[in-house]
């Protein structure tokens, strides 16, 4: 049984509809990723289930309960943003146990669950610190502990490391990941990145428009795109009309579009297959782009770009100019 359900959820400001019929369940001790682009209704979507909005139609339970219209407080459901909101007069530690005080939980009780909350997230050297003299990844540590700290029912991180630099996002990321793990705390994270949505993700939901285009686990995601719009926002496919692939392969596949991952573009100097099955067509260098320990190739076949990724060796293997002989392998070839 589902430990959160949405069940033909609807939301609409105005004449705007931006939930239609949204059906989606959630396994306790999970982390559920809602991904997609700006406006697509993602934010909206935890909102609803936090109560900041009240949805126009449908119905949303959590542990076998409908919390539809139930008051937010009484949710038992802890929320971070994309701002820490923290307390700007108040320690490290006051600004953990802000929630349990309003619990009017024991003195002793609260120091014992801030001070393991804090280990829990690396911060008990910064226990009586103040916001401004930590840094912008520690202060989102802080608002993660004030959340988790009172123990509740799911957490909801709505794009909250959006803020934060290349570097200390892909560490908190993992940390993020391992706290969830660790407490085994049923999470719903939102976000537009997709690489995010790779690394921290037991599920994901991929919204456009208002509506779920496709869920699945990341790799079921990458690999398997379902529709145009998710291998165009998934994994930097190469989108093409399956008459324009036929015409440079020399294939004859069914359908109207292909999609093809760019690190299954084999490029070569000469014509042999490594593979009998594999497909072949000609092609011209035209540009290369870095992408950390890959080389992005553009190769023009016959009025047809298409991107490789290559793994950067020592030196590059192709330059601008270059003829190539370009491969792929048909069961890998994606019809859309």
């Amino acid at each position: 049984m589902s430990y959160i359900r949405f069940e033909n959820i609807n939301k609409s400001f105005g004449s705007n509809h931006v939930l239609k019929d949204i059906n989606l369940e959630v396994e306790k001790g999970r982390l559920v990723t809602l991904l997609g682009p700006s406006g697509c209704g993602k934010s909206t979507l935890l909102r609803c289930l936090a109560g900041l909005e009240q949805v126009s139609d449908g119905h949303i339970y959590l542990d076998g309960q409908e919390i539809t219209d139930i008051v937010p407080r009484k949710r038992g459901i802890g929320m971070v943003f994309q701002q820490y909101s923290l307390f700007p007069n108040k320690n490290v530690r006051d600004n953990v146990a802000y929630g349990l005080k309003l619990k009017k939980m024991p003195k002793a009780q609260i120091q014992q669950k801030v001070e393991e909350m804090l280990d829990i997230v690396g911060l008990s050297d910064k226990i009586d610190q103040y916001p401004s003299s930590l840094s912008g990844g520690q202060q989102q540590r802080v608002a993660l502990a004030r959340a988790m700290v009172t123990a509740p029912k799911v957490l909801l991180l709505d794009e909250p490391l959006s803020a934060i630099d290349a570097l200390l996002r892909k560490n908190l990321q993992i940390e993020i990941r391992r706290i969830q793990q660790q407490l085994g705390i049923t999470t719903i994270f939102v976000t537009h990145d997709q690489d995010e949505a790779m690394v921290m993700s037991d599920m994901i939901h991929l919204f456009h428009d208002g509506r779920i285009e496709q869920s699945g686990t990341p790799e079921q995601i990458y690999t398997s795109p379902a529709t145009k719009f998710a291998a165009t926002f998934i994994g930097n496919y190469n989108l093409l009309k399956t008459e324009d692939f036929n015409r440079i392969f020399r294939a004859d596949l069914p359908g109207n579009d292909v999609a093809v991952r760019p690190e299954i573009v084999q490029l070569g100097r000469t014509d042999e297959k490594e593979n009998p099955r594999e497909l072949m067509a000609e092609g011209i260098i035209v540009n290369h782009i870095p992408h950390g320990s890959l080389i992005r190739y553009q190769v023009d076949c016959q009025g047809i770009s298409l991107n490789a990724d290559v793994v950067f060796e020592k030196q590059m293997e192709f330059h601008e100019g270059d003829h190539v002989f370009v491969r792929v392998d048909p069961d890998l070839v994606i019809r859309l």
